[in-house]
C-alpha cells in the first residue's frame, strides 16, 4: 500500500498474466474511504483484503467499480461481504457484466465470433480456452446500485470513458483523475472489438482521449503502471498511437478480402501466444471498422464470414 496526494492509497495486487499486477485506490471521504475497483477473486482475497485494510483507519463505505474486466471486478462480491459496503456500477457495464460472466454460453458466442471473423477451427478453441482462465475467479456484485456519467459519487464526479471496454467510468475530483484503464503510461491500452460491445469502440475511445484533453486534469492514477503526471499529453500520444495503426491497417488492405484474423499477422506479427492473438484480432477489427466508419474501408459478409476490403 501506498500514500498518494490528497490521502489518497493505493493497492497494487497482483496478477497471475500480463502485466502481473493492478491498482486498486482508496479515496479519503466524510463517511469513510471509497475503494476503487478490487483485483481478481483468488481464492483467499477476502482474506488478502482484510490484512490490507486493516492497515487504514476507519470504514470502506463505499465501493466502484470502473469497467467488468477480470482485474478489476473480480472480487467485488467478497469486498461487499467483508466491508458491508454498497457497490456502485456503470449501468451499461453491469449489463456487459452479466452478459459474459453470469452467461454459461459464452464461450460459444466468443467460438462463433472467431469462426465468423477468419480464425481456423483449431486454433479457435485455443482462444477462447484462454478467455475462460479467469471466469472461476470473477464474483462480482449481483444488482449494484447503477449509476451513470455526469453523476457523483463520494464528491468525485463519474466521467465516461468507452474503449478498452464500453462502459468503463473515471473518476474526477481537485484535477485528479482515478483513470482506470483509460490512460496507462508505458502501455496502449486495449482496444477491441468484441461481440455485443457497441460497434465502433475505437472511435469511442478517440472521443473518450478528446474528452481527457477538454478536462485537462492535472495527474492521473491508472490501474495499472506508474501515476501519469501529464494526463493531456498521454492522452495526444495515444491518439497518434492509434492514427499510425489506422494508417497500418489501410496499407495493410487492398480490393482482396481479409478477414480481421488475417489482417491480425500483419499488424500485431506471427509470434504471439493464444492470448496475445485473441486481443490482436480484436483489436485489428476496432481499427478495421473505425476504418469502415471513416469511409476508408468496405465490411463485407456472406453470413459466414466477415471480410475487410480497401475503399
Amino acid at each position: 500500500m501506498d500514500e498518494l496526494e490528497g490521502g489518497i492509497r493505493r493497492i497494487t495486487l497482483p496478477l497471475p498474466t500480463r502485466p502481473g499486477h493492478v491498482h486498486t485506490y482508496l479515496l479519503p471521504g466524510e463517511d469513510g474511504w471509497m475503494l476503487v475497483d478490487t483485483g481478481v477473486g483468488l481464492p483467499d482475497a477476502k482474506e488478502k483484503w482484510a490484512a490490507e485494510l486493516a492497515q487504514v483507519d476507519g470504514r470502506v463505505a463505499t465501493i466502484f467499480i470502473t469497467h467488468f474486466h477480470p482485474d478489476h471486478v473480480g472480487a467485488a462480491a467478497d469486498l461487499h461481504e467483508l466491508t458491508g459496503a454498497p457497490v456502485y456500477q456503470g449501468v451499461l457495464d453491469y449489463a456487459q457484466c452479466e452478459l459474459v460472466w453470469g452467461n454459461p454460453a459464452w464461450s460459444e458466442r466468443l467460438l462463433d465470433w472467431f469462426h465468423l471473423h477468419g480464425t481456423p477451427g483449431d486454433v479457435t478453441a485455443e482462444l477462447v480456452g484462454q478467455s475462460s482462465v479467469y471466469s472461476p475467479f470473477i464474483r462480482y456484485q449481483r444488482d449494484p446500485i447503477l449509476v451513470e456519467a455526469g453523476e457523483h459519487v463520494d464528491g468525485w464526479e463519474i466521467v465516461a470513458a468507452p474503449g478498452h471496454a464500453d462502459g468503463q467510468l473515471c473518476l474526477l475530483k481537485d484535477d485528479i483523475l482515478i483513470a482506470a484503464d483509460h490512460l496507462l503510461d508505458r502501455i496502449t491500452p486495449t482496444v477491441g472489438l468484441w461481440p455485443a460491445s457497441r460497434p465502433d469502440p475505437l472511435g469511442d475511445y478517440l472521443a473518450a482521449l478528446d474528452r481527457t484533453i477538454e478536462l485537462a486534469p492535472r495527474i492521473a492514477l491508472p490501474g495499472h503502471g506508474d501515476l501519469i503526471e501529464d494526463p493531456t499529453a498521454r492522452a495526444r500520444e495515444l491518439q497518434e498511437h492509434h492514427r499510425l495503426r489506422l494508417e497500418e491497417t489501410v496499407t495493410a488492405l487492398g480490393p482482396e478480402p481479409r478477414t480481421g484474423y488475417d489482417l491480425s499477422f500483419d499488424l500485431f506479427g506471427a509470434k504471439l501466444q493464444p492470448a496475445g492473438r485473441r486481443f490482436a484480432v480484436a483489436e485489428t477489427l476496432s481499427h478495421a471498422e473505425r476504418l469502415v466508419h471513416e469511409g476508408a474501408a468496405c465490411r463485407h459478409e456472406d453470413g459466414a464470414t466477415v471480410t475487410y476490403t480497401a475503399a
